[in-house]
C-alpha cells in the first residue's frame, strides 16, 4: 500500500538528488551498495548498543537509497535484470540487518527477550515473504499480494524503533513487532494460496 501511495511522491522528491549523482559519475549499483551498507551498518552498530533513536536517524538517512538508485536507472534507461536482482538481495541484508539489531539489544541491554523474539519472527517471517514472490515469479507466476510488503514493515519499524529509544513504553514496540509479525505470515498464506490457484488453473490436474 505505501508503495503505491508513496512511490510517486518520492520519486518526484528525489528526482533532482538522483540527476545531480549521475551528472557527478555515481552510478546506481553504487547508490544501492552504499544504501545496504548504510542501513546495515547503522542498526548493527547502533541499536545494539541501545542508541534506538539516533540509529534510526542514521538508518533513515540510507533508507532513501533504494527510491534514488531506482529513478537514476530510469534516468539511464539501463535499470535491467542485474539491477533488480541486487537490489532485491541488498534489501535482504539490509531487512535482515535491521531486525537483527533490534534483537540483539534487547536480548542484552534492553532486558526484554520477548521483543527480541518477536523482531526475529519479524526476520524470519519477512524472509520468506520476500522468498515466497521471487520463488512464485521464477516459476512465472504472480504473487504481489499481501498486508505486509517491504515498505510497511520497515517503515513500522523505524518509526516505533525511533520513538521507543525516546521513551515510548517498550510494550508498543512489541505490539507492532507482534502485528507485523502476523501480518507477515497472512501475507505468505495469501501469496501460497494465489500462486496455488494460478498454478491449478495452469494444469488442472495438479
Amino acid at each position: 500500500m505505501l508503495n503505491k501511495y508513496a512511490r510517486g511522491f518520492f520519486t518526484r522528491l528525489f528526482t533532482p538528488l538522483a540527476r545531480l549523482l549521475l551528472r557527478c559519475g555515481v552510478t546506481p549499483d553504487a547508490v544501492t551498495i552504499a544504501g545496504t551498507v548504510g542501513v546495515a551498518g547503522g542498526a548493527l552498530v547502533f541499536y545494539p548498543l541501545g542508541e534506538l533513536f539516533w540509529g534510526t536517524v542514521f538508518i533513515t538517512l540510507f533508507v532513501f537509497s533504494d527510491v534514488v538508485d531506482g529513478i537514476m536507472a530510469r534516468i539511464k534507461g539501463d535499470g535491467g535484470l542485474w539491477g533488480s536482482f541486487l537490489d532485491s538481495t541488498l534489501d535482504r541484508i539490509a531487512d535482515g540487518a535491521l531486525f537483527a539489531g533490534v534483537a540483539v539489544w534487547f536480548f542484552t541491554g534492553g532486558g526484554s527477550p520477548a521483543i527480541a523474539v518477536a523482531a526475529l519472527a519479524c526476520l524470519v517471517l519477512g524472509m520468506l515473504v520476500s522468498y515466497a514472490r521471487a520463488k512464485a515469479e521464477s516459476l512465472g507466476f504472480t504473487a504481489n499480494v499481501g498486508l505486509a510488503e517491504r515498505a510497511e514493515r520497515l517503515v513500522s519499524v523505524l518509526v516505533v524503533t525511533g520513538l521507543t529509544g525516546l521513551g515510548l513504553p517498550q510494550a508498543f514496540l512489541f505490539a507492532v513487532l507482534v502485528i507485523l509479525a502476523a501480518a507477515s505470515l497472512v501475507t505468505v498464506y495469501q501469496r501460497v494460496s494465489i500462486v496455488r490457484k494460478q498454478a491449478l488453473e495452469a494444469n488442472p490436474a495438479s
